[in-house]
């Protein structure tokens, strides 16, 4: 399989347009994604590929467009719905966490509900307070929906080709500043990353990072550093929130027998409480030689001032202090 090098922006393109090509049923909601191209430029060429009628701007409305997506999700379309921040979703949390996921539930298997929310998620570009949060803690609590955070373009367009696939409702979260970065992908249509499979994203035997988001390239760093101290890192890229890969989470704490959980989230009812419980219930509990430790933001609304940002969340040189507190 020969390889190319793009954006982690261009792979979700290249999800959405190869499965829009693949299934007729596909098409995309949301505000500003025809012409403007979405506020961060991710549909960019697709209204000319495909047409307002399967690329469809839509009012700044989203508890409209999100139960009208859930609608068309239920009669056999596979809505993909761009919700321009992930702030927005306490808009339209009743269609999102009381509609979608219970839907085929309550009507026995017999509805689906296959549909995909994309949005852009996380801090790290001055969006200050209200377009910045983390929410994916809140959205991992209710059973029925599946939450995806990819890392990087590979993971980003095979995990959203399976979630288009998927015949369930998908929270696909799309850490905001990650949409520059580049990386190798498949040049290929048959690129897809079931779900809850974590990716070890370097090995090692002395502390076991676990991450997801834009923390895993900021631990892959930290871990080069701490090489030199001759500090050997393993980092865990979840990649699927729901479903959890708890297997290899509790494998990896078992070889290193440290735990150090890093998310971007507030670290205050942060999705790394339920990773640690995970860890506590299992018998990777029995082989750790130090607590498990949790490094997330801090409890306040997000600054708009562009260094108290920065030190609201984990850094390179926070992980690494961490971890070497851990040792």
């Amino acid at each position: 399989m020969t390889m190319k090098e793009i954006t982690y922006a261009q792979a979700i393109n290249e999800a959405m347009s190869e499965e829009m090509q693949r299934d007729e049923s596909v098409f995309m909601m949301g505000e500003d994604i025809a012409e403007y191209c979405g506020a961060f430029g991710v549909t960019r060429g697709m209204l000319e590929k495909f047409g307002k009628e399967r690329i469809m701007n839509t009012p700044i409305a989203e508890q409209s467009f999100v139960g009208a997506a859930i609608g068309a999700a239920m009669v056999g379309m596979r809505p993909i719905v761009e919700l321009m921040f992930s702030d927005f979703m306490c808009v339209c949390f009743d269609e999102l966490v009381n509609e979608a996921p219970k839907m085929r539930f309550m009507f026995g298997g017999k509805v689906k509900v296959p549909m995909v929310m994309r949005t852009a998620s996380g801090a790290g570009t001055g969006a200050a307070a209200q377009h910045s949060q983390s929410l994916e803690a809140c959205l991992a609590h209710f059973p029925g929906l599946k939450v995806v955070v990819p890392s990087t373009p590979y993971d980003a367009k095979g995990l959203l080709k399976t979630a288009i696939r998927d015949d369930n409702p998908v929270m696909f979260l799309e850490q905001k500043v990650l949409y520059r970065t580049k990386g190798m992908v498949p040049d290929g249509e048959d690129h897809t990353i079931p779900f809850g499979v974590a990716d070890i994203k370097r090995e090692g035997t002395d502390l076991s990072i676990i991450t997801y988001g834009r923390m895993v390239q900021m631990s892959l760093q930290a871990a080069e550093e701490l090489e030199k101290e001759n500090i050997h890192v393993e980092v865990i890229d979840l990649r699927t929130l729901l479903p959890l890969d708890t297997g290899s989470i509790i494998e990896s704490v078992k070889k290193t027998h440290r735990a150090l959980i890093v998310h971007e989230a507030v670290q205050f009812g942060g999705f790394g409480g339920e990773i640690a419980g995970q860890i506590a219930d299992s018998e990777a509990f029995y082989y750790l030689d130090a607590p498990i430790r949790r490094l997330g933001a801090l409890s306040c609304p997000i600054p708009f001032n562009p260094i108290l940002e920065k030190a609201t969340f984990p850094t390179v040189e926070k992980i690494i202090d961490q971890a070497k507190g851990l040792m």
